[in-house]
This record gives C-alpha cells, sequence and structure tokens, in this order.
C-alpha cells in the first residue's frame, strides 16, 4: 500500500500543520514551505496562540516574498506568549527599553566620573561634555562649579534608586 500524502508530495513527509491537523498535505499546501515536518513545534505553538484558519488567512493575504518574514513574526510573538501570557512580546520590549535607559543612566554616570577626572588634573581650564540624557542639554564645567559637579556625583553614587533592576515577571504556565 501506497501512502497518498507521500506520493502527493513527491515522496516526503506531510508538512507539521497536516500532522497536527491531520490532513492530507498537498503540493499547493499554504503551510509547507514555512512549517516543515522536522519542526512541529513551531507550528503547534502558532495554531495555538492565532489558529490554523487565521494563519492561511494571514499568509494567503501577503504576497510570496513577504511569508517567510510573517511566519517568522507570528512563531516569535506565539512563543512569547507562551512565556508570557498577559504581555507577550510587549513585556520582552519593555525590560528591554528599561535596561537601555539603565545603561543610558549609567553611562551618563561614567561620562560625569569621567569629567571630574579631568577636571581634578587640569581645575583651571573649561570643558563641555554632552551626556547621554533624554533631555540632550550640554553640561558646561569650569573651575567655579567643580563643587556643584562634585555634590552630584555624591548623589548619584549614594542614591539607591538611579539604577535599579526590573521587576522579574513569572508566569505561572511555563
Amino acid at each position: 500500500m501506497k501512502d497518498s500524502s507521500k506520493s502527493e508530495m513527491g515522496g516526503s513527509s506531510p508538512c507539521a500543520s497536516c500532522k497536527l491537523l491531520r490532513r492530507r498535505c498537498t503540493r499547493d499546501c499554504i503551510f509547507a514551505p514555512y512549517f516543515p515536518s522536522d519542526d512541529p513545534y513551531k507550528f503547534a505553538i502558532v495554531h495555538k496562540v492565532f489558529g490554523a484558519s487565521n494563519i492561511s488567512k494571514m499568509l494567503q493575504e501577503l504576497p510570496v516574498h513577504q511569508r517567510g518574514d510573517a511566519v517568522s513574526s507570528l512563531a516569535y510573538e506565539a512563543n512569547a506568549r507562551a512565556r508570557d501570557p498577559v504581555y507577550g512580546c510587549v513585556g520582552a520590549i519593555s525590560y528591554l527599553q528599561n535596561q537601555v535607559s539603565q545603561l543610558q543612566m549609567q553611562l551618563a554616570v561614567a561620562q560625569t566620573e569621567l569629567l571630574c577626572m579631568q577636571m581634578q588634573q587640569e581645575p583651571t581650564v573649561p570643558v563641555q561634555m554632552e551626556l547621554a540624557a533624554d533631555d540632550e542639554k550640554s553640561l558646561v564645567l569650569s573651575s567655579h562649579n567643580f563643587s556643584n559637579l562634585q555634590q552630584y556625583l555624591n548623589f548619584a553614587n549614594s542614591s539607591g534608586n538611579v539604577i535599579q533592576d526590573p521587576p522579574k515577571r513569572e508566569s505561572l504556565w511555563t
């Protein structure tokens, strides 16, 4: 006996979606190029979040050259939803944006400390330096406001809420 799905696909096994949905995989299967049989988890997670019908509709509405990127995006979002059912990839983006803000603050403090060291070596020469801050104002320092810089540094280094670790999100389902 011949397996009809193998004969229609030219001897290869059905795609992951047709296996999961228990369908016959045809030559014009819209899922076959993007959900190979050797990666069944990829379709299973995307199907769980979006549904096979919605995935099919989305892929049919896109030009062929954009479908691969769309499937990658759907898989990324589905995996993010599996890890964090409430926020999905928005939670990951938020976490990364928070991390960037913290790193910008650390950079500003490090630049200020570097400037302080430079001023200690040459206290009579005015120095201009741009800080990596949201308002992007430049800070002009000279020998007369050196004490203000030292007060700022003491405050920034002693303040416990300047740089914090972001709260960790945990999921009940993972």
